[in-house]
C-alpha cells in the first residue's frame, strides 16, 4: 500500500539537508545559551527534540538505550517517578522534585544523534565561543565595576557578568583544560600558532578564575583535573614536571592575589561566626544542612522519604528558625545527600553506577575523550559541596557534554570498525 502523499513529503522533508542541519545547529544554539540563559536553554531543548523526534529510528534508539551511559540515567530518573509514590505532602512538591531529574532523559538522546551526525564539534566551539565572549565582559567590568548591571543572588560579584562565581569558574575551567588539551593536540600537528593562541587563552581563563572571581568549589576539582591532566598526557617525568611547576605556580599565585587568600581564610572565620553567632555563613550553613540531612538519611536509608521530600523536609526544619536556618532552602548542597533523602541506599547506587558508567566511558585518550573526562570529573567532584547534578547550569554542562563527546566516540569507534 502507497504511503499518502502528505506522509511521503513529510519523510521527505524531515530527511532533507537542512532540516538534518537545524537537528545539528541547536545543540550548539543550547552549548552557546548555558552561560548566559536558562530560558534560552530551555527554549532551545524544547525546538531540539521537536526536530529531532520525527528522525528517530525506534529500533536503533531502543537498541542504544542498553547501553550503561544510556540506561542509567533514564534509571534515575524512573526512580525519581516511582519514588512520588511514598513521598509525603502534596503532589505539587513531588512534582516539582522530579524537575532537577528531567533532564537526564535529554543524555540517551543526545548520545543517539551524535552517534549519527559529524558535526558534534560544533556544539563544543559554540561553548567555548560563549564562555570567551562572557571571559571578555568579565573582564572589563572587573576592571569598571561601574559598568556591571546584574547580581547574583541579591549580591554583586565584581567579574561576574551573570549569574554567579560557581556557574562561572564551572564553565571557564572547563575551558582551561579543554584548551589546554587542545593546545597539545595542536603542538603534535605542528600548528604552533594555533597551539599558543589556544594556550593564552586557557591562561586568560585561569587567570581570571584566580584572581578575579573565584568559588572555592573550583579548587576542590581544579587540582584533581590537573593531576588528571598530567596522567592523561605525559609520561611519567613529564608528569612529574607538570605537579613541580603546579605547585610553584600555585604557590606564586597564593602571594600574588590576596583575594586567594581571603577566599581560604573566610573558611574558618565563617565557621567560627557559624558557631558563635549561629550567623547564615556558607560555610556554617552547609555543615548545619549536612549534619540534619544525614539524620533524615537515617530515618529512611534504603528507599528515602520520596521524591520532592527534601524542600519539603528543610521547610519544615526552617520553621521558627534563625541565623544558619532562617533561609529555606531546597538541598543540602551534596548531590548524594540530594539522592539519598529522597531515594535512600538505593538511588546513590544508581548516582553512582551512572557516574562511573559516564567515567568508564571517557577512559581512553583523546582531545574528545578528554573533554568527556573533565565534565564529569568536575561533575563528581563539585558535587562535594553543591547539587551540581540537579542544579540547572552545571546540570545541563554535564547533559550536553556527556552526551555530546559520548556520542562522538560512538561515531568514530563504529567508523573505524572494518
Amino acid at each position: 500500500m502507497a504511503k499518502a502523499p502528505d506522509e511521503s513529503l513529510f519523510f521527505l522533508a524531515t530527511r532533507s539537508w537542512f532540516w538534518l542541519l537545524c537537528i545539528d545547529v541547536y545543540p550548539a544554539l543550547i552549548a552557546a545559551s548555558i552561560p548566559w540563559s536558562t530560558t534560552a536553554v530551555v527554549v532551545f531543548v524544547i525546538i531540539w527534540f521537536i526536530v529531532l523526534a520525527p528522525t528517530i529510528e525506534p529500533r536503533s534508539f531502543l537498541s542504544s538505550l542498553q547501553h550503561p551511559a544510556s540506561l542509567l540515567p533514564t534509571a534515575l530518573f524512573a526512580l525519581a517517578v516511582i519514588g512520588m509514590l511514598w513521598a509525603d505532602g502534596p503532589w505539587a512538591d513531588r512534582l516539582r522534585g522530579l524537575g532537577p531529574v528531567v533532564k537526564l532523559l535529554a543524555i540517551p538522546f543526545f548520545l543517539y544523534h551524535f552517534q549519527r551526525s559529524r558535526r558534534g564539534h560544533w556544539v563544543f566551539i559554540s561553548f567555548l565561543a560563549s564562555c570567551a565572549l562572557l571571559l571578555v565582559v568579565s573582564w572589563i567590568i572587573f576592571f569598571v565595576p561601574q559598568w556591571q548591571v546584574s547580581s547574583s543572588h541579591g549580591f554583586y560579584n565584581a567579574g561576574v557578568p551573570v549569574r554567579n562565581v560557581i556557574d562561572q569558574n564551572q564553565e571557564f575551567a572547563l575551558c582551561v583544560f579543554a584548551l589546554a588539551s587542545l593546545s597539545l593536540h595542536l603542538v603534535k600537528k605542528q600548528m604552533l600558532p594555533l597551539a599558543v593562541s589556544a594556550l593564552a587563552l586557557a591562561l586568560t581563563f585561569f587567570f581570571n578564575i584566580m584572581f578575579v572571581a573565584l568559588s572555592r568549589t573550583s579548587l576542590v576539582y581544579v587540582l584533581a583535573l590537573i593531576m588528571l591532566f598530567a596522567s592523561r598526557h605525559f609520561g611519567r617525568r613529564a608528569t612529574l614536571l607538570l605537579l613541580a611547576g603546579t605547585v610553584l605556580m600555585t604557590g606564586l599565585v597564593w602571594f600574588a592575589s590576596p583575594y586567594l587568600r581571603g577566599r581560604f581564610e573566610n573558611v574558618s572565620i565563617e565557621y567560627k561566626e557559624y558557631r558563635e553567632t549561629n550567623r547564615p555563613t556558607s560555610t556554617g550553613q552547609r555543615i548545619s544542612y549536612w549534619t540534619k540531612s544525614l539524620e533524615w538519611i537515617g530515618e529512611a536509608p534504603l528507599i528515602g522519604h520520596g521524591t520532592g521530600s527534601t524542600k519539603l523536609l528543610f521547610e519544615k526544619e526552617a520553621v521558627g528558625k534563625i541565623g544558619a536556618w532562617a533561609d529555606s532552602v531546597s538541598n543540602p548542597h551534596n548531590q548524594t545527600l540530594y539522592v539519598a533523602i529522597q531515594w535512600g541506599l538505593l538511588g546513590c547506587l544508581v548516582l553512582f553506577a551512572m557516574w562511573f558508567a559516564h567515567s568508564a566511558m571517557f577512559a581512553s585518550r583523546g582531545l574528545i575523550t578528554w573533554i568527556g573526562a573533565v565534565v564529569v570529573t568536575q561533575n563528581i567532584l563539585s558535587s562535594l559541596l553543591n547539587s551540581h547534578l540537579f542544579d540547572f547550569h552545571e546540570g545541563w554542562i554535564y547533559v550536553v557534554g556527556v552526551g555530546v563527546a559520548g556520542g562522538m566516540l560512538h561515531n568514530e569507534s563504529r567508523r573505524v570498525q572494518p
